[in-house]
């Protein structure tokens, strides 16, 4: 009974990471309608975990549920998008310069071994993408989790980060992006790890901007439809 219960729990498991990729890569996209039958088929998965699987991504933010209307893939319009990047630009400021007087030695040093296997998966895609699983591999995460502050943390790892990663990472396949924005990284870790907290403030605020300014571009282009 216990086996059969792990294993379904690890199931579960394998469909959430599985459908929360598919959000945040874009195969599953913004406003996309899904359904249960569909996903099974697509994804080859089972009801049972599914289930699980969608009320977690719901609880997330990254799922909504309307009345008569099913359930879609989360959406937001692109002035909203934009909002949701000053935001980031403030927050995110302030969590480096935090980081940086605050961050232990060890903990820099793993994150710019991170970035070493960050730059890696850069030219296995042939500089074409820069995609950053959740968590510990995710740069603005241990950012976040680097500050210790605990409220700060809070904020820009609920809703706002699950919110934002759909979008990171379409917005990364811009051609000459992803080494831009590895280098930008490197640089306010150099800041960090320099206990220069008002210059890691500035770099990760210059970081965040100049992805907002290539929002806006690709949404004047046409290329990028929200």
């Amino acid at each position: 009974m216990i086996q059969a219960q792990l294993q379904t729990q690890t199931r579960a498991d394998e469909a959430f990471d599985c459908l929360q990729t598919a959000i945040v890569k874009g195969d599953l996209a913004p406003g996309e309608k899904i359904g249960e039958v569909e996903l099974c088929s697509r994804f080859n998965l089972t009801r049972g975990p599914l289930r699980e699987a969608l009320g977690r991504l719901e609880s997330r933010g990254l799922l909504v549920r309307r009345p008569h209307a099913g359930v879609k893939v989360v959406s937001v319009s692109a002035a909203e998008l934009l909002e949701l990047y000053r935001i980031r630009e403030v927050m995110e400021g302030l969590a480096a310069r935090q980081a940086a007087e605050r961050m232990p030695d060890e903990e820099i040093r793993d994150l710019l071994a991170t970035l070493d296997g960050h730059e890696k998966m850069i030219e296995e895609a042939q500089g074409q993408a820069y995609y950053q699983a959740e968590g510990d591999y995710d740069f603005h995460h241990r950012i976040a989790t680097g500050s210790r502050n605990t409220k700060l943390a809070q904020m820009l790892l609920g809703d706002l980060y699950y919110m934002v990663r759909m979008y990171r990472y379409r917005l990364s396949t811009s051609a000459g992006r992803p080494h831009l924005a590895l280098g930008e990284h490197r640089r306010i870790v150099e800041a960090i790890a320099q206990r220069d907290g008002e210059l890691a403030e500035f770099l990760m605020k210059r970081h965040i901007n100049a992805a907002r300014q290539n929002i806006e571009k690709k949404i004047e282009e046409g290329v990028l439809t929200i």
